[in-house]
């Protein structure tokens, strides 16, 4: 410390007009050198620090700004992207809901219309059988009715003479014409 101090005493003892030369006192003159810089720093340098320091606190402002206001527009179309997803999730729970009853309702048509198809075959089938039922009753009466006929005419031939075929003939006439007086 002793140094110190007889460095700055000693500038009094300095001659005026004197050499010029390097003191090579590192206590003496870091001190007064780094006081002498640090002052010329900051005199000078302050304003450009602080254009700095205010441009790059602008800059990074506006990097929070532009952030921010990016940050709201993808938030904004984050909630119009999950409008747009509920609206379309309910849009295809409507349609699975419809198409479930709508595949529905068209087996249950399907079914009735072939209920209906069957009932309409099992119609015509009984229809059919009725209808030929009745065919070959007809026939039978008929076969059965021609041999009948036959049988009685051959009968009647046999058995008949002229005088008993005409009475015959005038009861049916009187049959006839009896017949004919009900249905006038």
């Amino acid at each position: 410390m002793k140094n110190v101090t007889d460095s700055f005493v000693s500038l009094g003892y300095w001659p005026f007009a004197g050499s010029f030369g390097f003191n090579t006192d590192i206590l003496a003159t870091n001190p007064i050198n780094l006081t002498v810089v640090l002052g010329v720093l900051i005199f000078f340098g302050k304003g450009v620090l602080s254009d700095l320091l205010d441009n790059r606190k602008q800059k990074i402002l506006n990097t929070i700004r532009n952030s921010e206001e990016l940050r709201e527009g993808a938030i904004e179309q984050l909630e119009k992207a999950r409008a747009r997803l509920r609206k379309v999730e309910m849009e295809a729970d409507e349609f699975r809901v419809n198409g479930y009853s709508e595949i529905e309702r068209e087996k249950l048509n399907l079914i009735n219309s072939t209920y209906k198809t069957l009932e309409q075959l099992e119609n015509y089938k009984n229809e059919t059988i009725h209808f030929e039922q009745q065919s070959a009753i007809n026939e039978v009466r008929q076969q059965v009715f021609q041999q009948a006929l036959e049988g009685a005419l051959g009968t009647l031939t046999s058995c008949l003479n002229n005088e008993l075929h005409l009475r015959t003939i005038s009861a049916n006439i009187g049959m006839f014409g009896a017949m004919k007086e009900l249905i006038d």
